[in-house]
């Protein structure tokens, strides 16, 4: 929507007198019945009618009782529902003319012009081809005497909007498709499972994953495992591959693996394009080395199970953002499809990105391999780059003489241990010495330092805490010791992995450089912690495992009132003054309240919540959950609030109150934070190798600028450096948080999904982008 509109808009009013129907198609995947739910009662919110239309085509064809109106409650208890609720069929019908002549029928007699379409790239292609086709079926149903003239003039254009569901991860437009973050999910709990049996027998393990033409689900389970070989469509091996494969197995057994991982994507090929297959591949490893080998077909465990933190959220905002887009479109607007491009819902027009996707298929039917892979995106290309780096067995011969040295710092966190292991191996494979601190500034004050070697990060990605050890400690107060032991063990550069105390203590460092020379030396700081709260990164290492733990722990306690009825649960989470947790995973577990220090509540509001609670009650929805960040209000505190509810619920509803606690911090990583650990160990890496070149004058390195000293963080839509010094302005010292924090302006649909009777600022809504720019800049 353009700015210049928003004054004239009330979101509440914008769908009077319009009718949404809804649909899944094609095959399922977890999350799109978050997207469901969203569309559902964000229609309903804008005053529109909501349809469901069950069985997807088939049901749109058959119509009669498959097309149905929603209400708010019958889309209660669907987030944590894996595929979807409103069901799904491949349709022949509707592939004919005469079948779309009876959906349009269909459509035209209930007053349904807007059409919300949830699947892969063919269910988006039908649902075009009906838009275009729309003004001609209403022709030849006038003239069949199907309906009116009348009819047929008040739906005179259909609007439709895609949002894409699939866990392949094969739609060009997106960085994630909905079920793609569960698929990988599914994926990794096996790989864990099987890595421990593995290692008791020595055993080789061949792994084939889903994905069709697409390699996505089995590169990032090969980044997110470091798995020794991976098999993907859109880069087949090179010729002669059948040795290169079965000698870096056996140089893996030399340097004492105890098991070898190779993962195949079902689609993979040879470059002939021929099929390589997993029995193909174990006879070969086999015969040729006598390992023991087996293979396992995951098949369609990775379809199901429970959605992820990520894709319930993804599913939300897909939904919010295409009512929205349904209800501003024009009839010269083309059918759009919403994707999510870093973190923000942006829309593409539906033929542009289904045109780039098919430009991949023909690209690998070429043998355009390269091609296949920039089309794919800027977040394919990466992942692909950072495996083949990671992948090298051989450290090169030539030493650069350069040390580096890696610490955790803060609380622990799942991931941590990914970042460590894909730095400490990018740095081998650029020549450098690279060296361990052990427990944090005070292990590199008391000289807690040793060599890390290739073989001592193996299996490092799938282990939750810190392997290294860490501290909370800052190194203010030992600036002496620490500069000494930089002198004695020869640091030439620092990578620091860790919470807001990592982002202090390098600046700490980097204002020691005026007293000590030895602090002129190139550092990074990574951020890692569950809080979610390092300034300079939108994300943070760690943060996707506590919200996923958070998110599961409230599936169950919600289940456990399912039973009881009018129960309501007042959860504590952590993140210090950050409500990034609490938030996210009251938009994830569907809460109806997230009390956060950033946006302040006082007892009126308290109060309102109270009697929206005591309103649901009334309902058929007889259960309550209300999440409340650890550090929101110093007076309110978790009992306070839950001696509020008791109290004012008496005789409508009880309370249950639950302090989640440490949980949150253990565990093993989720695919995201093993994937985003490896990616930004690696960058962290190569962006120091770059500075030490840039640094060494008159035979030694100084580095005492302030782009010498940064925070790598995911920024919108890319890895960026930025020097510590730039942060402090937007950083709160105080209560440890960033100035500006990019989740809070997705807060409002927290609330429109809980029913609050609040203003959706739609101001932000983009304009159409379009897929053919945004390719440029993927194929950077």
């Amino acid at each position: 929507m353009s700015k210049d509109l928003q004054p004239t808009v009330d979101p509440t009013k914008m769908g009077l007198g319009r009718s949404i129907a809804v649909l899944t198609s094609g095959g399922d995947a977890q999350g799109m019945n978050a997207a469901v739910r969203a569309t559902v009662r964000v229609g309903i919110y804008t005053g529109a009618k909501v349809y469901f239309v069950h069985e997807g085509y088939q049901g749109l064809v058959d119509g009669g009782e498959n097309i149905c109106l929603a209400t708010w409650e019958s889309v209660s208890m669907m987030l944590q529902l894996g595929g979807t609720v409103i069901g799904s069929a491949r349709c022949k019908d509707f592939r004919t003319r005469e079948g779309r002549m009876m959906a349009a029928c269909n459509l035209v007699k209930l007053g349904i012009t807007n059409l919300c379409v949830i699947g892969g790239d063919g269910s988006l292609t039908g649902a075009n081809e009906f838009r275009t086709e729309w003004s001609g079926l209403l022709v030849d149903l006038v003239r069949a005497g199907k309906i009116t003239e009348e009819e047929a003039k008040k739906s005179s254009h259909l609007n439709i909007v895609g949002i894409v569901g699939s866990i392949d991860n094969d739609f060009c437009g997106t960085d994630m498709t909905i079920g793609t973050d569960s698929a990988l999910h599914r994926i990794i709990e096996v790989v864990d499972a099987i890595t421990t049996t593995a290692q008791s027998h020595q055993r080789t393990f061949i792994l084939e994953v889903m994905g069709r033409h697409c390699g996505y689900l089995a590169l990032v389970t090969a980044l997110a495992c470091g798995a020794d070989w991976v098999f993907i469509p859109e880069m087949p091996p090179d010729d002669g591959w059948e040795n290169h494969l079965c000698r870096r197995l056996s140089d893996q057994r030399a340097r004492g693996s105890r098991l070898n991982v190779i993962i195949v994507a079902e689609g993979a090929i040879c470059k002939d394009g021929k099929p390589i297959t997993s029995d193909q591949i174990k006879k070969l490893v086999t015969d040729r080395l006598g390992f023991d080998t087996r293979t396992t077909v995951l098949g369609h465990v990775q379809r199901g199970g429970t959605p992820s933190a990520f894709d319930r959220i993804l599913g939300s905002r897909m939904g919010v953002e295409a009512v929205m887009a349904l209800l501003e479109a024009t009839p010269d607007t083309p059918a759009c499809v919403v994707t999510l491009s870093g973190n923000h819902a942006i829309r593409l027009p539906l033929m542009e990105c289904v045109q780039v996707t098919k430009e991949v298929t023909a690209a690998m039917a070429q043998g355009r391999f390269d091609d296949a892979i920039k089309l794919r995106g800027k977040s394919f290309e990466n992942n692909w780059n950072t495996y083949k780096l990671l992948a090298h067995i051989n450290p090169p011969d030539a030493k650069s003489n350069i040390n580096v040295a890696i610490m955790n710092i803060g609380a622990p966190c799942a991931g941590m241990n990914s970042a460590v292991r894909a730095a400490v191996r990018m740095g081998i494979i650029q020549g450098h010495s690279m060296l361990a601190v052990h427990e944090g500034f005070d292990g590199l004050a008391q000289g807690q330092i040793e060599p890390l070697t290739w073989t001592s990060v193996s299996g490092w990605t799938g282990k939750g805490g810190s392997m290294l050890g860490t501290k909370r400690t800052l190194p203010g107060k030992r600036l002496e010791e620490i500069s000494q032991n930089i002198a004695k063990f020869n640091i030439h550069a620092l990578v620091i992995i860790g919470g807001f105390e990592a982002y202090v203590g390098g600046l700490e460092l980097v204002q020691a450089r005026e007293k000590y020379e030895e602090m002129c030396i190139p550092i990074v700081v990574i951020p890692a912690t569950v809080s979610n709260n390092v300034p300079g990164s939108d994300f943070s290492i760690g943060a996707d495992t506590a919200l996923n733990t958070i998110t599961s722990t409230c599936d169950r306690i919600k289940q456990s009132a399912a039973g009881t009825k009018r129960r309501v649960f007042i959860v504590e989470t952590m993140g210090g003054y950050c409500g990034y947790l609490a938030t996210m995973a009251g938009l994830a577990a569907g809460a109806d309240a997230a009390y956060i220090f950033e946006e302040k509540f006082d007892i009126k509001d308290l109060e309102t919540n109270v009697e929206h609670m005591v309103e649901k009650m009334k309902t058929t929805v007889k259960r309550g959950l209300v999440l409340r960040n650890e550090s929101c209000n110093s007076n309110y505190t978790t009992d306070f609030i839950f001696n509020l509810y008791s109290e004012e619920g008496k005789g409508i509803f009880d309370c249950r109150k639950n302090v989640l606690g440490h949980m949150q911090q253990g565990g093993t990583p989720t695919p995201f934070d093993r994937n985003f650990g490896t990616k930004m160990g690696a960058k962290a890496v190569l962006w120091l190798t770059d500075k030490l070149k840039e640094c060494y004058r008159h035979g030694r390195i100084f580095a005492n600028t302030a782009d010498s000293a940064c925070v790598l963080g995911m920024r919108k839509r890319a890895l960026t450096f930025q020097p510590l010094a730039e942060l402090k302005e937007d950083t709160d010292f105080e209560h440890r948080i960033p100035k500006t924090q990019w989740w809070l302006k997705i807060r409002p649909i927290m609330k429109i999904l809980a029913k609050y009777d609040i203003k959706l600022d739609t101001s932000e809504h983009a304009d159409m982008e379009h897929v053919i720019k945004k390719r440029s800049f993927l194929g950077k």
